[in-house]
C-alpha cells in the first residue's frame, strides 16, 4: 500500500535560487552530481540521475513551490507514480525546505530512511556553499582598494602630499626635492675668479714705482740709524 512522508533540510541559498537551480538541466546535473534534464514549464517531462528518475511538472509557482510526478526504475507497472512538492521558505541562513513525497511504494522505504539526504540534500548544501565562498572571493577581488584618508593641507599651501596622492599614479616630486646640486661658485666662474685675481695684482708700473719708494726709504732709515740720539740732560737736585 503506498505511503507519504515528509523530511525538512536548511539550505544555505534562496528560495528563488534553489526553485531556478532545480529546474534547470545543468544547474540540478551540477547540484546533484549527476546528469538531470529539467524545465521551467508546466507539463514538460523531467528525468534525473541519469534516467533512474522520471517524471513531470505538475505545479510550479516561481520561489516557493514546486510539484513534479516522481517515479524510479524500480517501481513496477502496477505502481503508480509518486509525487514530490517542495515547499520553499525563507528563513535566517538561507531557505528551509519542506519536501512532502506521497504515493510511494510501501516496499520502497530507501528514499525516506537516507536516500534524499544522500542524493539531494546533502549534495546541495555543498554545492550552494561553495557557490557562496567563490562569490565572497570575487566581491574581495573586485573591491576598490581603500585610500588613505585626506588631511588637511597645511598653512601656505594646497599640494598633496605623497600620502594623499590618488592611488594609481605616481606622487609629484615636492618642491626642491631629488634636484641636481649646483656647482660650488669656485667652479662655477672660474673666468671671474681669474679676472679677479688679475684685477687685484699691481701693474708693471706700480711695482717700478713701489720699489723706487722702498729704495728711497732705506737711506733715509739708515741716516736715522746712524746719527746719535740727543742725551738726556742729567735732572738738578733741588736745593735745600
Amino acid at each position: 500500500m503506498p505511503y507519504s512522508y515528509t523530511l525538512t533540510a536548511t539550505i544555505p541559498a534562496s528560495p528563488d535560487e534553489i526553485y531556478e537551480a532545480w529546474l534547470d538541466s545543468l544547474g540540478h546535473s551540477e547540484m546533484t552530481g549527476s546528469a538531470a534534464t529539467m524545465s521551467d514549464q508546466v507539463g514538460a517531462e523531467v528525468s534525473a540521475w541519469e534516467g533512474y528518475i522520471t517524471g513531470r511538472n505538475l505545479e510550479l509557482v516561481p520561489g516557493e513551490r514546486i510539484v513534479q510526478s516522481w517515479r524510479t526504475s524500480e517501481f513496477e507497472e502496477e505502481h503508480g507514480d509518486s509525487v514530490i512538492t517542495l515547499t520553499l521558505e525563507p528563513v535566517e541562513g538561507g531557505t528551509l525546505l519542506t519536501l512532502e513525497h506521497s504515493n510511494v511504494p510501501d516496499e520502497q522505504k530507501s528514499y525516506e530512511e537516507g536516500g534524499w539526504e544522500a542524493n539531494y540534500f546533502e549534495p546541495m548544501i555543498a554545492y550552494f556553499s561553495e557557490l557562496e565562498e567563490e562569490e565572497a572571493e570575487e566581491s574581495e577581488q573586485q573591491a576598490p582598494p581603500q585610500t588613505a584618508p585626506r588631511h588637511k593641507a597645511a598653512k601656505g599651501g594646497g599640494k598633496k602630499s605623497a600620502a594623499t596622492a590618488t592611488p594609481g599614479k605616481p606622487a609629484k616630486r615636492r618642491a626642491g626635492a631629488a634636484r641636481k646640486p649646483k656647482p660650488a661658485a669656485s667652479a662655477r666662474q672660474p673666468k671671474r675668479a681669474a679676472a679677479a685675481k688679475q684685477s687685484k695684482a699691481p701693474a708693471p708700473r706700480a711695482k717700478a714705482a713701489a720699489k723706487k719708494a722702498k729704495a728711497k726709504a732705506r737711506p733715509a732709515k739708515a741716516r736715522a740709524a746712524g746719527k746719535p740720539s740727543a742725551r738726556k740732560k742729567p735732572a738738578r737736585g733741588k736745593r735745600k
